[in-house]
């Protein structure tokens, strides 16, 4: 059995998209996130569809992936300090009416889907939210 320390660094794509509307789903593409990335992964975790509303101000503070749990702002501010790079999909704010100035300080980049397909095409690994 190979030990899970024993490898090269990979790089990963979180694809996010749930959002408030499925919160259950919510804390775990960031706990996987800062552990991926702990482990010398580059991890960016893109959030499209539902999940650009998880960037806008005010909803992740606000929410949780169970009755008395962690805030999602928590999960990801881990996320954040163990390096994961967050992108919000430019074409899928408009639907849910937000605005760039309406992003949490915690997203670097506000990205187009072409960028999105680029990193898919390049990554190591991709996994779906």
């Amino acid at each position: 059995m190979e030990n899970y320390l024993d490898h090269e660094a990979k790089t990963v794509v979180i694809v996010m998209t749930s959002g408030p509307s499925n919160p259950g789903r919510c804390a775990t593409p960031f706990y996987l996130g800062a552990l991926l990335a702990s482990m010398d992964a580059e991890v960016t975790i893109f959030f499209t569809m539902d999940g650009v509303r998880l960037v806008r101000r005010g909803v992740a503070e606000n929410l949780t992936a169970m009755e008395g749990g962690k805030r999602i702002i928590e999960f990801m501010r881990d996320a954040k300090s163990a390096g994961v790079k967050f992108h919000a999909c430019r074409p899928a704010l408009p639907g849910y009416d937000i605005e760039p100035v309406d992003l949490i300080a915690e997203v670097d980049e506000v990205s187009s889907g072409g960028a999105l397909a680029d990193m898919i095409l390049s990554c190591d690994k991709v996994l779906f939210f």
